[in-house]
């Protein structure tokens, strides 16, 4: 059985990180780079940064944050937000990151995912959806930051991204985000189900037994939080002591 994994999330707004709630009400938490080496000495098992504002404003990453991060942390790291071309992931790989997550772009055009992975490797391409639950086991696929409304259906969402050549799926509950109520059980679920590459849990995160939750009942490989983590409600070295057990 692959390792089960514990990341850290840095949303990075105007340079800096940021947290809301249910991808609203965005407040300033704190330097990118600081809290890439906080946890990378923690013993998080990699580090994803997305920038949140890069696709609804139509601009490059912060390249030379980026940078700065790759130099400062050795566990893998993946980069979202805004990236839309070949080249724009090239910049980001070229850059230190190890994977590139891809979202709002793979809606535009789904084939960007099968040429993305063709060029990279599959290893390298996040499937990335924001979701908000519509009905009684039906999730829809949001855009631009969770802004946009799609008529997508988050699960068949899924299984196009894998057969597109994407090597991980994660589904960032626009519902649960901030909330600390536990993630969307059903949700992640349904599509570690209905897919054979690995799923990451996001949003929701509030105390130990909801990873654990998250990576047994919701078929989670993976656990992605940043609330908890960032003011240091619960310590990664703790969470992974409470889940070995």
């Amino acid at each position: 059985m692959p390792t089960k994994r514990i990341i850290p999330c840095l949303d990075v707004a105007n340079g800096r990180v940021v947290k809301g709630k249910k991808f609203k009400d965005i407040q300033d938490v704190a330097d990118p780079v600081e809290f890439a080496k906080k946890y990378n000495q923690a013993g998080a098992d990699e580090l994803v940064f997305y920038d949140i504002t890069a696709s609804m404003e139509n601009r490059d990453l912060f390249i030379d944050v980026i940078k700065e991060i790759a130099d400062a942390i050795d566990i893998p790291f993946t980069v979202g937000g805004g990236i839309a071309t070949v080249d724009d992931i090239e910049r980001v790989l070229q850059a230190g990151a190890d994977k590139v997550s891809i979202n709002s772009a793979a809606i535009a055009n789904p084939q960007f995912i099968e040429e993305a992975a063709d060029k990279f490797g599959s290893k390298c391409i996040v499937f990335a959806m924001d979701v908000k639950q519509t009905a009684n086991n039906q999730w829809q696929v949001y855009k631009h930051g969770g802004q946009t409304k799609t008529d997508i259906d988050a699960v068949e969402w899924a299984i196009e991204g894998e057969k597109l050549g994407a090597g991980e799926i994660v589904a960032n509950v626009i519902d649960t985000d901030g909330e600390r109520n536990g993630y969307d059980l059903s949700l992640t679920r349904a599509i570690a189900d209905a897919v054979s590459i690995p799923v990451v849990a996001s949003g929701g995160a509030g105390k130990h037994e909801h990873f654990a939750q998250a990576l047994q009942a919701g078929g989670a490989d993976a656990v992605l939080a940043a609330s908890v983590f960032h003011y240091d409600e619960i310590q990664i070295p703790t969470l992974k002591a409470y889940l070995e057990n």
